[in-house]
């Protein structure tokens, strides 16, 4: 019988060592929607006059020079409950990706037992029982998989790939987190705008029903045209309640938004607004090489086609054999005599495992390839969904700007046509019917300017969230807060 012989065991497993990585190396494929050159061009609705090509800004809020928008957001990135739950889950796949890097070292096991036994003496080819005694063990035992087919090294690309996937989702909640803060903000300007608006549209209202009713009692108008000035003035109040109820709403969100219930305070400044801050440039837009490589969701859906990519090499490693190194030495014998050479022990050698490859091993790679023609499905529509974001966001904010200016123009038309028609009536050369009908005009172009104004103001957050700024000042580091 022949000796083992070390030697031969390092020739062989030297030999399996140039083994390769199996399953695909991971590349973008040349048919995914990101590398075509119409998603790499300009945008086709950026107006010169309304954009830039410049980079988007980092902080493309402080755009608005508003100190109390700077502060809300600032707020609202530190203390959001959805930011707070994306830097836990950041967490968790760095601790996974920590876990599965763990694999490819070396592992050790301490043991040591103690027992009382009678071991058999058959076992000992003896016929009379043994004596109960004091049996011990201890020991130490060390073993190293060797990655012949590349399972470990496509976990190790799988779980980074992981990582950087849920990184991309912190800063996609991140920007999402900071538009909407913005975009709480600004409606609650809005809603105090127009709230201050109607009032002021109330009270000349309130003067004109005054009037009408003198007039009546002086026999120049009658009790129906008092009942008509009645009816206007209360419908430009009833106006109010609405904007009171916008102004709550958008309050409540802000609240939520930085963290904060309901009824705790919130800037006073912030709930004081009754003016929608302004940019005071063109929005700088970039172009879509740029988008798509900005764009978080874009960022974790490619990071998501890497993931599954490399999984199909780990269902692929799985259909070949497993190799362990291990070596283990301790102390095996009597509790008293533990230490002593007679009950020293030894072994190192290779452990071969391999589960035969059948139907079902190799319906997990087929279906890891599915997966991964899912991934990149997904990661072309995320792409597509991008750059219908922009056009779209980018076309309404044109169109909406040339329509503020088109109501702005009618509503000053109106208030000229107003006040000529209420000062023909006074001089007894116009019905009282055309001056109200003038004022109901002045009141509804009043308000349409008024509610074109926040959708423009909207219609900007949409734009800058599109464009998926606002999270670059957060990358330079890779570890959650």
């Amino acid at each position: 019988m022949s000796r083992f012989c070390p030697a031969s065991l390092l020739v062989m497993v030297a030999a399996l060592a140039g083994c390769t990585t199996v399953g695909p190396d991971y590349r973008l494929p040349g048919s995914a929607a990101l590398q075509r050159p119409a998603a790499q061009g300009s945008f086709a609705n950026a107006d010169g006059k309304l954009t830039s090509s410049q980079a988007v800004a980092a902080r493309w809020w402080q755009l608005y020079h508003d100190p109390v928008l700077n502060q809300l957001v600032t707020e609202a990135q530190g203390a959001n409950t959805d930011l707070r739950a994306a830097t836990a889950n950041l967490q968790k796949a760095m601790a996974v990706a920590s876990e599965v890097n763990a694999e490819a070292g070396p592992h050790a096991a301490i043991s040591a037992s103690a027992e009382r036994a009678r071991v058999s003496g058959q076992s000992m080819l003896l016929d009379e029982p043994l004596p109960v005694t004091n049996l011990g063990d201890e020991g130490i035992r060390v073993a190293y998989q060797l990655d012949l087919f590349g399972k470990l090294k496509r976990g190790e690309e799988a779980a980074e790939a992981n990582t950087e996937a849920v990184l991309a989702a912190r800063d996609l909640a991140r920007i999402t987190v900071t538009a909407e803060t913005v975009r709480s903000y600004l409606q609650i300007c809005s809603a105090n705008h127009g709230y201050q608006v109607l009032q002021q549209q109330s009270a000349l209202q309130q003067k004109q029903l005054e009037l009408t009713r003198r007039l009546a009692r002086a026999g120049r108008l009658t009790s129906t045209d008092v009942l008509r000035a009645q009816s206007q003035a209360d419908a430009v109040q009833a106006g109010l309640p609405t904007y009171l109820a916008q102004r709550d709403a958008a309050h409540y969100r802000l609240a939520m938004l930085l963290g904060k219930a309901p009824g705790e305070a919130l800037p006073a400044a912030a709930l004081a607004c009754a003016q929608e801050p302004q940019l005071a440039q063109a929005i700088p837009v970039g172009d879509g090489r740029a988008l798509l490589a900005r764009r978080p969701d874009v960022k974790q859906a490619e990071r998501r086609l890497a993931q599954s990519s490399a999984m199909i090499g780990v269902a692929t490693a799985e259909l070949y054999p497993s190799i362990t190194l291990g070596a283990s030495a301790g102390f095996t014998g009597f509790v008293e005599d533990l230490g002593k050479r007679s009950t020293q022990r030894f072994g190192f050698g290779p452990l071969i495992s391999w589960t035969i490859p059948d139907s079902g091993s190799h319906a997990r790679v087929t279906a890891a390839r599915a997966d991964n023609a899912a991934a990149l499905a997904h990661f072309d529509g995320v792409v597509l969904n991008a750059l219908r974001e922009v056009e779209t966001s980018l076309s309404l904010y044109g169109k909406d700007l040339q329509r503020l200016a088109l109501l702005r123009t009618a509503r000053d038309s109106a208030r000229d046509a107003a006040a000529q028609n209420r000062r023909l009536y006074q001089a007894g050369r116009a019905p009282y019917l055309s001056s109200l009908d003038a004022d109901r005009t002045l009141v509804n172009n009043e308000q349409a300017v008024a509610s074109a104004e926040s959708q423009l103001a909207q219609d900007q957050v949409n734009l800058f969230l599109a464009l998926g700024g606002g999270w670059e000042e957060a990358a330079a580091s890779r570890h959650p807060d």
